[in-house]
């Protein structure tokens, strides 16, 4: 059976922004960065705060611009397009955005039946009637109680204003959700029917899912494949199950060590490489790696290609199977 072809596909993507005060010094927050996400698949995305995970989530949205490299969506290179004429292009409507603070991403004059209508008129093309219905369907889907909908963002809870915001994105029909921390600011008691929810719609509607979060755990239960960032490099990629019971890169070894029932805690020592102009012949761990090798301050390695694969010169990657 030949491979379903990538919905999205990503290909040596680059970030970098001038530091002021420095003539020439450059940023790298993205690094050549290479993934895939098949239709209907769940891709999660996890490192530790400034490792790139949100700069990379804008570039995919298309809320900012690349320094290089390609996003190819629907077979169009999308990092083509400046950002600012993204919102024009039909595709717009086919990559859709769930925000971390669902209360902070509402627009507090619109009632809720305003905030889903918004894009199914502006990115569907759909006149008042047709709007209105999908609303109604997308609340239905989301679990949004009809009286609800003519409320303002302040009179509903938060699990109600999270509910608000999936029914927005998935309003004009999209074929990638975005998930950037999407339980982040709920309550414990609220997060686990979000993200029960969340899971449920991808089943039933085949949408694909880019999920960024700092909770291994939920990661490792809602993904079928993780992508793990460090210094704006992706260093692991494989199977969620996979690399969560075998991590074969030093650093996740020690993220998955953070989890309660993975054995005792690895804790990293030494201080975090600069994103400034870093060397590229050195291994962005180098500095904190427990394993580090003479090797590693002469060679950057890169993301072996397989199953799982993994950017470390003494790790092995799992092959695709013939």
């Amino acid at each position: 059976m030949a491979e379903t072809a990538p919905l999205l596909q990503v290909e040596r993507l680059a970030k970098r922004y001038p530091v002021s005060g420095r003539r020439g010094a450059l940023l790298h927050a993205v690094d050549d960065v290479s993934l895939h996400i098949a239709p209907g698949e769940s891709l999660g995305l996890v490192g530790e705060s400034g490792c790139g995970k949100s700069t990379l989530v804008r570039l995919l949205a298309r809320l900012i611009d690349a320094s290089e490299g390609r996003i190819v969506f629907g077979g169009a290179d999308l990092a083509e397009v400046p950002a600012r004429r993204f919102a024009l292009r039909p595709e717009r409507a086919g990559i859709q955005m769930v925000f971390q603070d669902p209360t902070d991403s509402l627009n507090p004059r619109y009632t809720a039946r305003d905030t889903i209508a918004e894009p199914c008129r502006l990115l569907a093309g759909m006149d008042a009637a047709a709007a209105n219905a999908r609303v109604d369907e997308v609340a239905e889907q989301v679990g949004l109680p009809t009286a609800l909908l003519s409320r303002f963002p302040h009179q509903l809870s938060g699990g109600q204003r999270a509910r608000v915001g999936i029914a927005r994105a998935l309003a004009p029909g999209p074929k990638l959700l975005i998930l950037d921390e999407p339980t982040a600011a709920l309550d414990v008691s609220v997060q686990a029917v979000v993200l029960q929810l969340l899971d449920r719609l991808r089943r039933e509607l085949n949408l694909a899912t880019l999920f960024v979060s700092h909770d291994l755990n939920v990661v490792r239960l809602l993904t079928d494949r993780v992508a793990v960032m460090y210094l704006g490099k992706i260093v692991e990629m494989g199977p969620s199950q996979q690399l969560f019971a075998a991590p074969q890169h030093p650093y996740t070894r020690a993220l998955v060590s953070s989890i309660p029932g993975h054995g005792p805690r690895l804790r990293l020592e030494g201080e975090v490489s600069s994103p400034i102009d870093p060397p590229p012949q050195v291994c962005r761990f180098a500095s904190r790696c427990p394993e580090v090798q003479d090797r590693c301050r002469r060679e950057a390695p890169v993301l072996h290609a397989g199953v799982h694969g993994v950017a470390c010169h003494f790790a092995k990657a799992t092959e695709v199977p013939a």
